[in-house]
């Protein structure tokens, strides 16, 4: 190994798809979570129930975001602690300039600060002075020189995704609920590429639908083997538990995905759902029903800026039926032939709880 390799081996500098597209961008999903969408619920509680503190908390929670967002990923990669704190400036600063997109900005910023933090950490006597002014100065200049342009990168892609969807809301309604539904389930943050993205609207509706397929499917599909505690854990858990069957089995992740592929365009076509809240809840489905949430925060805010007149008995039926009932009944219907020819044998969904 050569000196250079040796010395990155050292300080824990790991160039690899798993750390950064998986470790770090499911911490940057956590990151959102404790920041922007818990904000954004608590101020929608305060809004509604009058209650002036809950929106000032909320309002506070929002506005540490890009620093949340940069602290998540720092944990992530193992930074030292001067790293990690001095991450907080990086991610404010990523975030802002990356303007819709920053939360794309903030995932590139955060790592290059971090790798370049874990570099300088402690090869000097004074190293809280040394690692902290890398940290933040390399993070804040990647941010002036870069964040702008990522930002608008993934919003261009996102305002693309979410004009398809609009112009042909059948056929993206499908390929939009089944990507972000397989990537909820596999080892990666479908939240954080909602939230990088910045899809809303009928895009979003058919993103929350493919995730509820994804996790109320393999929930109900699995009650056989799992109980009322594998209902929960992936139900209102997460989908990503069935990683490991999956492996071993992948033609247990067929009905699930059909699913999606039928309520996608069922939210975007009939129901014309949309999600006009955080677009982080586009990505989370019935996690903590942080997805419900999230539409229905999309509602007032409709209401609020004139778009919607008020919320119909119509949109909670499509809430409900999309999200839950559809999901629910569907997934095991088309695992029930796939049992009969042995595609899915007995315990292919059993999970360690």
């Amino acid at each position: 190994m050569s000196k250079l390799g040796a010395f990155l081996k050292k300080k824990d500098v790991v160039f690899s798809a798993s750390r950064y597209g998986i470790d770090a961008l499911g911490a940057m999903a956590q990151g959102l979570f404790a920041s922007l969408l818990i904000g954004t619920i608590l101020a929608t509680l305060g809004e509604q129930l009058g209650i002036e503190v809950l929106m000032k908390i909320g309002g506070y929670a929002k506005s540490a975001t890009g620093p949340a967002m940069a602290v998540a990923i720092g944990y992530a990669l193992k930074t030292p602690q001067l790293v990690l704190f001095s991450l907080i400036a990086v991610g404010g600063a990523a975030n802002e300039l990356g303007g819709a997109g920053g939360p794309l900005a903030v995932f590139f910023a955060a790592i290059v600060a971090s790798e370049c933090g874990k570099i300088v950490s402690k090869e000097t006597k004074i190293d809280i002075i040394v690692t902290p002014s890398v940290t933040i100065a390399v993070g804040v200049l990647f941010s002036m020189a870069f964040a702008p342009a990522i930002g608008k990168a993934a919003s261009s892609v996102g305002n693309a995704i979410m004009w398809a969807t609009d112009l042909q809301p059948f056929f993206m309604g499908i390929l939009v609920s089944v990507l972000v539904g397989v990537a909820l389930t596999l080892p990666i943050s479908s939240a954080a590429i909602c939230a990088a993205l910045g899809l809303t609207g009928l895009a979003g509706g058919a993103a929350v639908a493919g995730c509820c397929a994804q996790m109320v499917g393999f929930a109900v599909m699995s009650f056989k083997e799992n109980k009322w505690g594998g209902l929960f854990a992936q139900g209102i858990g997460t989908s990503m538990l069935q990683m490991g069957n999956i492996v071993k089995n992948p033609r247990i992740w067929i009905a699930p995905t059909v699913a999606s592929a039928i309520t996608g365009p069922i939210a975007t076509c009939v129901f014309k759902m949309q999600m006009n809240g955080a677009a982080v809840a586009s990505g989370m489905g019935t996690c903590g029903l942080v997805g419900q949430i999230g539409v229905y925060t999309g509602w007032l805010n409709d209401i609020a800026n004139g778009t919607k007149a008020a919320i119909t008995a119509g949109d909670w039926i499509g809430l409900v039926l999309i999200c839950f009932v559809l999901p629910a009944v569907l997934t095991p219907l088309i695992a029930m032939p796939l049992r009969k020819c042995g595609w899915i044998k007995e315990n292919d969904l059993k999970l360690d709880l």
